[in-house]
């Protein structure tokens, strides 16, 4: 959405540029992904650090010589730290991030070690892989995800990851929330399968190679909306949502016009939902109609 865009208001014509761009961006937020779960890591790191430094202290108390190594021992993150996918991405892409900018790991642990989450994790009897499973789902949604100098952070990083944030997190719970104990801990797929990787690219360059014929059938079947006074974001998604329409037999209309309802509302007015949902319906209704839709497959559901 954001590349057709930018290629429509600049009047930029490298298709090929722009896509490769999109790679680009998509790649980045699979980094982001590591990174989050690397978080996890250095965090646990950094507590295993903060009780050795205790156990020095001239005048130790007892707390500090045997101090409660539930968490510094968590079976979850552990399987994370030791995880040879996690390890390689990271040295292949230079993902150094939290030994340079290693202040945020002080920021979360202090997060941490101060919630009502940990200390009833510490003094919880219950010792099993769910149950530090639990703890590190809990953690990850109650204080890593919704860390607003983690987000600025990020945001510095890579600007387009201030849209990668919320999809990332979903996905950062998923693949902790999934993790059994008799499995190593591996990464996540950036793609489910190649038709998933091909589709990002045709629906781009569709959408561009055709956008000023989606605009005549959206002028010829919306009669009573001038397409100039449409706001430029609800065009654009109405014209994705014709493509997927007249040239995904796979999708199902009602998933197009649902996912392009969900985008409007983040990235348009308030109204937008209930605009774009009503153009996509008219418009779905009147392809079918003059047979232009043609699904097969899944996109019969």
């Amino acid at each position: 959405m954001q590349s057709v865009y930018a290629m429509i208001k600049s009047y930029d014509d490298d298709v090929l540029k722009e896509e490769k761009f999109i790679k680009h961006s998509i790649k980045r937020m699979f980094d982001l992904y590591v990174l989050l779960l690397d978080l996890l890591v250095e965090v646990q790191k950094l507590a295993v650090e903060k009780q050795e430094i205790s156990k020095k202290k001239y005048l130790a108390t007892k707390e500090d010589l045997s101090p409660n190594r539930k968490f510094v021992e968590n079976k979850l993150i552990k399987k994370i730290a030791e995880s040879s996918s996690l390890t390689l991405y990271k040295e292949s892409q230079n993902l150094d991030n939290w030994s340079k900018d290693d202040e945020y790991i002080k920021i979360i642990w202090d997060l941490l070690q101060n919630s009502d989450l940990f200390s009833e994790y510490l003094n919880s009897s219950e010792d099993s892989f769910n149950s530090d499973k639990d703890f590190v789902v809990a953690f990850f949604k109650e204080i890593i995800a919704p860390n607003v100098k983690l987000a600025d952070y990020f945001e510095g990083e890579n600007i387009t990851w201030v849209d990668d944030i919320p999809f990332v997190n979903t996905w950062v719970v998923r693949s902790l929330s999934k993790q059994k104990s008799s499995n190593a801990f591996k990464l996540g797929s950036l793609y489910k399968n190649q038709d998933d990787q091909d589709f990002v690219s045709d629906l781009f360059k569709k959408v561009i190679l055709n956008h000023h014929s989606f605009e005549n059938d959206i002028k010829i079947h919306t009669p009573n909306w001038e397409t100039d006074r449409i706001a430029d974001m609800d065009m654009i998604l109405i014209k994705m949502g014709v493509c997927e329409f007249l040239n995904f037999p796979f999708i199902p209309t009602k998933v197009s016009i649902n996912e392009y309802i969900e985008i409007a509302k983040d990235y348009s007015s308030d109204k937008s939902g209930y605009f774009v949902n009503g153009v996509l319906d008219k418009l779905s209704r009147e392809f079918l109609k003059d047979k232009k839709i043609v699904k097969v497959g899944r996109g019969l559901l």
